[in-house]
């Protein structure tokens, strides 16, 4: 029994020990922000590879999404005939939650594992420590334009995650269940409020942006330097990534929507 409470300890005190080293870690790359708006090509040479390659999955992925939400949706709403609400159903789910929500897991798994191999991989050989011998800074050539281009890529991919489900659901609603076009998009106009909704939405996503970016680039930059070191760094950004989106998605959700 001891031995189990001195293990739990340990853990304890590890996770603590690591938040703190991350909260430091942060507040090093916010630092080295300034120096990397002077240099914006270092910034727009990660949001192509942060943001534009993960273009694809994003819309793919919205798209089924849509698709699936209004088939769901219409086969429960009408059996209270409510048919001519699945354009309000699909839009408040997508830009409430499953936007925001899916758009933030995809992104860690396809942008937040890149991140943090390829930092994971610098530091294993070396050109993280070459690059101080050399007096240049990582976190402002390395770090923060990585973390800059996380922050403002996710933002958009969650909004074209949203509006490419909300395209899925009229492509299925309209074109398949023979719901009337005029009445699925005057209903999203009318329910659908730009600061009650929209904007929570946005919120949530830079949000969960800035959480995935900070765990990848941490995560790549404190790896242990070895193939298997990476790997497991790499394992930890995805799964931590999900169980922080997850949590902040409930924390958000009650603040902005219920009455807490």
């Amino acid at each position: 029994m001891l031995d189990y409470f001195q293990r739990l300890g340990e853990r304890s005190l590890s996770m603590l020990e690591r938040l703190g080293r991350g909260t430091i870690f942060f507040l090093k790359v916010l630092m080295a922000i300034p120096s990397v708006l002077i240099r914006p090509r270092l910034v727009i040479s990660q949001l192509h590879s942060v943001g534009v390659l993960s273009f694809s999955l994003i819309v793919i992925a919205g798209l089924f999404v849509g698709m699936v939400l209004a088939l769901q949706g219409f086969y429960t709403l009408s059996d209270f005939g409510a048919e001519g609400m699945l354009g309000v159903m699909v839009a408040a789910s997508l830009i409430r939650e499953l936007g925001p929500v899916v758009a933030g897991l995809l992104f860690a798994g396809r942008a937040g594992s890149a991140l943090t191999a390829e930092i994971g991989l610098m530091k294993a050989t070396e050109q993280l420590s070459g690059m101080e011998m050399m007096a240049v800074d990582p976190m402002a050539r390395v770090i923060a334009p990585r973390f800059l281009a996380g922050l403002i890529s996710m933002p958009l991919l969650a909004s074209l995650f949203t509006a490419v489900g909300v395209l899925g659901g009229h492509l299925i609603g309209v074109g398949l269940l023979g719901i009337d076009e005029g009445g699925y998009w005057s209903q999203i106009q009318a329910k659908i409020d730009f600061q009650e909704d929209v904007i929570n939405g946005l919120i949530k996503s830079i949000v969960f942006g800035w959480v995935i970016t900070w765990i990848a680039v941490f995560e790549g930059y404190d790896a242990i330097p070895t193939s298997d070191g990476v790997s497991r760094a790499t394992t930890r950004t995805v799964v931590h990534s999900a169980f922080a989106v997850l949590l902040l998605d409930f924390i958000l959700t009650a603040l902005m929507f219920g009455d807490i």
